[in-house]
């Protein structure tokens, strides 16, 4: 009965604001079997089941209701990549990612460079008559949301919009979700997957440089996505490639602030930010656990069987506080010689935009060191998001003397 609250806790609300004490319990049982579900904490576990093919992302419950009831697709739509198995997942991914990173499209992340650049120099650049700013709704939601509006061609006007659409998504995520959320899910799911189908109409009768043009109008030689494909792919990469890209960002900050020494080494040396992001990822990700994965088959792990068709919920951060793997694990410390964090998550399902998450956060955070005079915090710990799944303050309210001019580039 202890062993199973530990879980419970985590759960809880009440532990949002530092689940880690909690994490480094639920480790004392490296697979813990919880109410039907079996609970991975450390590091080599969870490790070995990110890349078990024996792993499924898909849920029996959804292939038994004739369609994904979580918040990464749509309602009436194939589930998004993230929620397929091979052989179906690497098709989309691979479609995909032709049109986003290597080898055929090196630089579309990097040319969004110089834009991301004037986004947060406007974004601080408007705290300049200020002494108060929210690191989230000031900063840390509207650079992701700009550079994901741009990258897919999604109109910046529309963001209200879908906004309340994403909030209803994420929030399915959740491993505490129950039939109220789910119903917000499905009308969300639906509202965005009209919206989505009416551009990629819009933009395969005049396709711009945006990737959403250049998926709707694919004529790669594995073929192109159906139109339900691509409707679920869109909507993957808007909602999550803004998302959790604010969780880390604000994460980020609430950590220097935290650590003021750190938060001086990089304002005066701003290549540090780069294994400051690593360290970052592993020291307070913006996802904390995988919820809803499925066995395909029994799978014997640290003396422990997990038998097929049981849930699965991988608990990374808990994994990356792990002592069996970092020395020190509870130190942030960007000096840490091992970086291989489950930040991103891992195997198959490496998270798709971990080049765009990483430069974003660069950026803002080397600006906000360098740019703020004497930041600090109003409110230590602040309040936190309720998601468990993705985890990150629901504001973060600083105060600062003043506003160093932008460098000249």
């Amino acid at each position: 009965m202890a062993e199973t609250s530990v879980f419970a806790r985590i759960l809880d609300y009440a532990n949002r604001a530092d689940p880690y004490p909690l994490y480094a319990e639920l480790r004392e049982t490296p697979v813990l079997r919880v109410d039907g579900r079996y609970v991975v904490s450390t590091y080599r576990e969870v490790v070995e089941l990110l890349h078990d093919p024996r792993i499924s992302s898909i849920r029996e419950e959804d292939v038994a209701g004739g369609g994904p009831s979580d918040g990464e697709s749509l309602p009436g739509l194939p589930p998004a990549f993230i929620r397929r198995d091979p052989p179906d997942h690497d098709r989309v991914r691979r479609v995909a990612m032709r049109h986003f990173g290597p080898p055929r499209s090196p630089g579309r992340v990097e040319s969004l460079r110089g834009a991301l650049s004037e986004i947060v120099t406007g974004l601080i650049d408007g705290f300049a008559d200020r002494t108060r700013v929210d690191v989230v709704d000031d900063f840390a939601y509207p650079l992701p949301v700009t550079a994901i509006c741009r990258l897919l061609g999604v109109p910046t006007e529309d963001e209200p919009r879908f906004r309340v659409w994403a909030a209803a998504l994420v929030e399915a995520i959740d491993p505490r979700a129950g039939e109220a959320t789910q119903r917000r899910r499905v009308e969300a799911g639906l509202e965005l997957r009209a919206y989505l189908d009416e551009l990629a109409e819009a933009r395969l009768r005049q396709p711009s440089g945006d990737l959403l043009s250049a998926l709707v109008t694919d004529d790669g030689v594995e073929g192109a996505m159906s139109r339900d494909e691509l409707l679920s792919t869109a909507s993957l990469l808007l909602v999550a490639g803004h998302e959790t890209t604010v969780n880390l960002i604000t994460n980020g900050m609430l950590t220097l602030l935290r650590h003021p020494a750190e938060l001086d080494r990089l304002r005066r040396d701003p290549g540090r930010v780069v294994p400051l992001v690593e360290e970052l990822l592993r020291y307070e990700p913006p996802v904390q656990m995988l919820p809803q994965r499925t066995a395909l088959d029994d799978i014997e792990i640290a003396g422990t069987t997990i038998p097929k068709g049981a849930t699965i919920t991988l608990v990374l951060a808990a994994a990356d506080r792990d002592p069996g793997h970092f020395p020190d694990p509870d130190r942030f410390d960007p000096d840490r010689a091992d970086k291989e964090h489950l930040g991103f998550g891992g195997g198959i399902h490496f998270c798709f935009g971990a080049p765009l998450a990483r430069l974003e956060t660069r950026l803002a955070l080397s600006a906000l060191a360098s740019r703020l005079e004497n930041p600090r915090l109003v409110a230590d710990p602040p309040p936190y998001r309720e998601n468990v799944a993705l985890r990150g303050p629901r504001h973060l309210l600083i105060e600062f003397d003043g506003v160093a001019p932008s460098p000249v580039t």
